[in-house]
């Protein structure tokens, strides 16, 4: 009977454990209904930007992921050689980064990753850079 309960405390403690010792420190929540992005940093909400995500035909996948790396003067390989300042991947070839459409963001445009205006991605890029990969999230929503 002590063996059981002595597991059943353990799982209590190791169950509530990991919330806290997974939160991000800086979450990019992409908001594709209102193509917006929140930017959270240390619990406290401190930018809300215009965004372009994915135009008709095209997918932005909803989720949510960790950072996986970081290019600074990135270009595409799969469209034209197309510029991607300061981007941040986080799942396959899908990254939140510039571009040079600023006209077009707050409604969908882009091929499936997250354009942001330059200036806001670099502010992004270096926050990402200074929290660390792991502790960076991007969570995109319909």
């Amino acid at each position: 009977m002590r063996i059981i309960a002595g597991i059943a405390l353990a799982l209590s403690l190791v169950v509530g454990a990991p919330v806290a010792s997974q939160a991000a420190s800086l979450v990019a929540r992409v908001d594709i209904s209102t193509q917006t992005m929140t930017v959270i940093h240390r619990g406290q909400v401190k930018y809300r930007w215009k965004v372009s995500t994915a135009r008709k035909g095209k997918v932005t996948p909803a989720g949510s992921w960790s950072a996986k790396w970081l290019s600074k003067n990135h270009r595409s390989s799969r469209y034209n050689n197309a510029p991607m300042p300061y981007a941040i991947f986080y799942s396959g070839n899908y990254a939140v980064h510039g571009t040079n459409q600023v006209s077009r963001l707050g409604r969908p445009a882009s091929a499936g990753c997250v354009r942001l205006h330059t200036q806001n991605a670099a502010v992004l890029y270096r926050l990402a850079q200074q929290e660390g990969l792991k502790n960076t999230r991007i969570v995109v929503q319909r």
